[in-house]
């Protein structure tokens, strides 16, 4: 019944076939698109955590810790990868597919419906968010054994859970767009307009305390709590903040979930 609520009358197997072709493709093409996608977070944690940081702790007046500005923004751009590797899946890519590959149009000559197709690539774009994500983590382990404490806690462990609901959110985020789409230079306008704004004022950077009405309004957006989900698990401790934000994404990743198949299908037959 749940599995009716959430996926509709959704083949799993075709989900899964839709799925092993990306994987299959990945294979082939893996080294043009991972090196980039992954460093360009590797180089902001580099760049401003240990660059930028040493200046903004001289000044520091102890509320960032032992650890430092590497410890704040570190988990949060952890979230940022797994959010990069979801939505470049679910907007640039899959509009090639839909439209200059005629990709889509190919899955429904066969058994696969729309949502068998949606499914699929809501996966493999969170098969992209851990990807990311993972490779992200190996780089903040290395740095915490070489004495950047970014990492503090066991619950690290449990971050691959944390890409997951983060690769849902953004992937379904993503198809929405490109459900509503017919040009693809509009992706600029969801990028500069919607991701960018989100990466720099979700707490990743400061705490987003600090300005009147700035946490609420960061309240509304997922990549907030994507963030304070990923620094709890890196850093402890396990309020009652993480548990809503853990709330808050499965909450708002089955409400999309409803809606993405649907506008995709009349995207179809429009």
């Amino acid at each position: 019944m749940l599995k009716e609520m959430l996926l509709g009358s959704v083949d799993l197997r075709m989900a899964f076939a839709v799925w092993m072709r990306n994987v299959t493709m990945y294979r082939r093409t893996w080294k043009l698109g991972l090196l980039p996608n992954f460093f360009e977070p590797v180089l902001y944690l580099v760049g401003m955590g240990i660059g930028l940081g040493y200046y903004i702790q001289r000044g520091d007046d102890g509320s960032l810790g032992e650890a430092g500005y590497l410890a704040l923004i570190g988990p949060g751009l952890m979230a940022s990868s797994a959010m990069n590797g979801a939505s470049f899946e679910a907007s640039w890519n899959m509009f090639v597919k839909m439209t200059f590959g005629r990709i889509y149009a190919g899955y429904l000559t066969t058994p696969c419906e729309i949502e068998d197709v949606q499914l699929g690539e809501l996966l493999w774009g969170v098969t992209r968010a851990l990807i990311y994500g993972m490779g992200f983590l190996s780089v903040v382990l290395v740095l915490t054994l070489l004495g950047y404490p970014i990492v503090t806690s066991w619950a690290v462990l449990l971050t691959p859970f944390a890409m997951v609901l983060t690769g849902l959110a953004f992937g379904l985020i993503g198809q929405l767009f490109t459900s509503y789409i017919q040009l693809i230079d509009l992706y600029s306008w969801y990028w500069t307009l919607f991701l960018t704004p989100l990466f720099l004022f979700s707490g990743i950077f400061f705490p987003v305390d600090r300005f009147a009405g700035m946490e609420e309004i960061a309240w509304c957006t997922p990549l907030f709590h994507c963030v304070r989900m990923m620094r709890a698990l890196c850093q402890g401790p396990f309020g009652m903040e993480f548990w809503t934000s853990v709330v808050w994404l499965l909450v708002f990743c089955a409400l999309l979930q409803r809606l993405v198949p649907s506008r995709l299908r009349k995207r179809f037959k429009s």
